[in-house]
């Protein structure tokens, strides 16, 4: 099995931007704790992150062909992007939407999400161990495929 995870906007800044709201973990933190459980799991693992919505694009289109399923933290374009739903719903791989925070515990501009209704689930407010949450369930996900 191999996961794409995508990571939109300003996640760059995931340990420097806000710490009290987003932790100290930074990306490159979450990727290698994410490369660790893939390892552990038997699962190839990529990494895309972009602060560009219409190469968050690409990457979903390319992540049809290539991958069995992506990851995404579409960051800002969760509440903004119908692109990125619209990429979402067009492609057949199964796609779990993420957050470090817990949208519905925010500002009201976060608490709708545009991919929500397109993704196959989503996991919010467990800090970097939302994504490894996520991982976890494609790989109970093909078993039961």
């Amino acid at each position: 099995m191999k996961i794409l995870v995508v990571n939109g906007p300003n996640l760059n800044m995931l340990g420097k931007r806000e710490p009290d709201k987003y932790g100290t973990k930074s990306l490159r933190d979450i990727e290698d704790d994410l490369r660790a459980l893939a390892g552990e799991l038997g699962t190839d693992i990529a990494f895309f992150q972009s602060n560009r919505e219409g190469e968050l694009v690409d990457a979903l289109q390319k992540a049809d062909d290539e991958t069995d399923g992506v990851i995404l933290n579409a960051g800002a374009y969760t509440h903004t992007s119908v692109a990125v739903r619209d990429a979402i719903a067009a492609i057949s791989v199964p796609v779990v939407e993420v957050h470090v925070t817990n949208p519905h515990a925010r500002e009201d501009f976060r608490r709708r999400s545009l991919i929500a209704e397109v993704c196959r689930g989503s996991i919010a407010g467990f800090g970097a161990a939302s994504y490894n949450l996520a991982l976890l369930w494609f790989t109970k996900y093909r078993a039961l495929s």
